[in-house]
């Protein structure tokens, strides 16, 4: 249904998009997520030409709608777009902000705009707002008249840019209610959202955005249970990481916990969890495999994750092998395998960094 090829868009002095390309089925429905700023918004304002891409193409129904010449309204007609801010008109009821466009633009006579506007309230739940003004309404209300609105336009595909950031959290489940329902119906949908349950529970497929495109892509499964790229994983698992490189005997151990201290701090990492931490860094480090190293270059990374307080250290070392489970450093092994539920030792002869240790530690 929709092709995208080769799409940026560039501002002055940033390219939320480069080279984006992507085919988008009939039937989809797609939540885009990622990180705040990165392009999603930008992504689906092109979609429906909101936004002019600065180059590349948009094949929609087989035509090319990025064409010189193109009409570009004829394409609108057949995307709605759902907005964060609702974007009402004030001064008109809740069933006069339903009729006007189906009356200006699809030409629909008085009575069948109001009987399908109706109709489309009762669906969303809002047909006793009908004689309501916008300022009348909840948050909530507004977001499901404007959802009403869009399909009163009778789309082939609907655009919703982060329909619930604007909301009271109260208000967020009516709306999210409202559009599971839609995406039973069939219609091809596309879905910023930053609400990642959500996008598990409506999707048959995720966008990842990050890089300037779709970093990753895949099913719910595929991107929230099993990411395969490193930016991805961080994102969905909510991953705060923390690095270091010791390349040195006399490495400032001051200075790295003080870092590390900052990193916990920042994070609200839980009183007991941090003591877990400094101790496995301390033992699996200090304790166990700088002695063995007589050049020590030991590459660290601590990922925490704020969803459900799990945290893992990560040692990657060069040197002959040496699985941290042989140390002759009985007491200090012991020690750590006390802080942790999980140790798995690899060695990778051609990796620059051959030896590897992950360390999974107790909640």
């Amino acid at each position: 249904m929709i092709e995208l090829k080769g799409i940026t868009k560039e501002y002055r002095g940033v390219t939320p998009l480069k080279d984006v390309s992507v085919t988008i089925n009939d039937g989809d429905v797609i939540s885009v997520i990622g990180p705040s700023g990165i392009g999603k918004s930008t992504l689906i304002r092109c979609i429906n030409l909101l936004e002019s891409p600065t180059s590349g193409q948009i094949i929609f129904n087989g035509e090319d709608i990025t064409a010189k010449g193109y009409n570009v309204k004829k394409a609108r007609r057949k995307m709605g777009m759902v907005f964060q801010s609702f974007n009402l008109f004030g001064h008109l009821t809740v069933i006069e902000n339903m009729m006007l466009a189906p009356m200006d633009l699809l030409k629909k006579k008085k009575q069948d705009a109001y009987d399908k506007g109706m109709e489309l309230l009762r669906m969303v739940g809002v047909a006793d707002k009908a004689l309501s003004y916008p300022d009348e309404l909840s948050g909530g209300q507004k977001q499901r008249v404007a959802i009403a609105r869009t399909l009163a336009m009778e789309p082939e595909v609907i655009l919703l840019d982060e329909p619930t950031s604007a909301l009271d959290p109260t208000m967020v489940a009516e709306v999210q209610s409202v559009i599971k329902d839609l995406a039973k119906s069939g219609k091809t949908m596309i879905i910023v959202t930053h609400e990642m349950n959500f996008a598990k529970a409506i999707s048959n497929r995720v966008f990842y955005m990050d890089e300037g495109g779709i970093y990753e892509e895949g099913t719910p499964e595929e991107i929230f249970d099993a990411p395969q790229k490193e930016n991805t994983r961080r994102f969905v698992k909510q991953l705060k990481v923390f690095e270091e490189l010791i390349d040195s005997r006399d490495y400032d151990f001051i200075g790295f916990g003080s870092r590390l201290e900052i990193y916990l701090m920042q994070n609200n990492v839980a009183s007991e969890c941090k003591y877990r931490i400094r101790l496995a860094m301390e033992e699996l480090v200090q304790q166990i495999i700088l002695p063995q190293m007589s050049v020590p270059h030991i590459r660290l990374k601590l990922e925490y994750s704020v969803s459900d307080g799990q945290s893992t250290i990560t040692a990657m070392y060069k040197g002959k092998r040496f699985d941290v489970s042989d140390t002759e450093n009985t007491i200090s092994l012991k020690i750590l395998k006390n802080t942790a539920k999980d140790i798995v030792y690899e060695y990778n002869e051609s990796d620059e960094e051959p030896n590897k240790v992950i360390v999974s530690l107790k909640s």
